[in-house]
């Protein structure tokens, strides 16, 4: 778990299925993200058994309401992530529901994970990726620190389509010069 002032990132717990249910069915979500919208309450408690208990994946709670309202996660090498990654390296993912967007709450949490990545996990480096038109995932990265660094096309993204996506990093002495 780790947290600040207005957030937790804790574990994803079968009991957040409503609540994840009520920000992942909303159409502006996921599919800018590569991800379906979820179907049901039971759709999501099934996201959350087979994609959201993976290691490193949180529940982003607002401190305030204690509710579920987005997820943030660090993918590695040997599991599901979309950068070419090498030893040492992770990627980080999120998503917020959409009564949150624009109030820094996502940025606050890709910091909590960035620390985590580079202090606790001591990787060396650390990617993030989004697909073309997904303005609102890029500005998150700029905010954090992320320096682009390529783009891939033709990348069939999870829903099956063909994508333009680009990739950001962040390297521990980039991470430490803004400590």
């Amino acid at each position: 778990m780790m947290e600040n002032t207005r957030i937790i990132l804790r574990p994803w717990l079968e009991t957040d299925a409503a609540q994840l249910y009520k920000y992942a069915r909303h159409p502006a979500v996921g599919p800018i993200a590569g991800w379906a919208p979820h179907t049901s309450v039971e759709n999501s408690r099934e996201i959350i058994r087979n994609i959201l208990s993976a290691p490193e994946t949180y529940a982003v709670v607002l401190k305030e309401t204690n509710e579920p309202i987005g997820s943030v996660g660090i993918m590695f090498s040997n599991g599901l992530h979309s950068a070419e990654m090498a030893e040492g390296d992770a990627e980080i993912g999120y998503w917020i529901g959409v009564p949150y967007w624009g109030q820094g709450i996502i940025p606050e949490a890709v910091r909590l994970l960035l620390r985590r990545c580079f202090m606790d996990l001591q990787l060396h480096r650390v990617w993030c990726g989004y697909y073309e038109g997904n303005v609102k995932s890029r500005r998150v990265m700029e905010k954090c620190g992320f320096m682009y660094h390529h783009k891939e096309e033709g990348k069939v993204s999870p829903l099956g389509d063909i994508r333009t996506e680009y990739f950001m990093c962040m390297t521990l002495q980039e991470w430490s010069k803004q400590q």
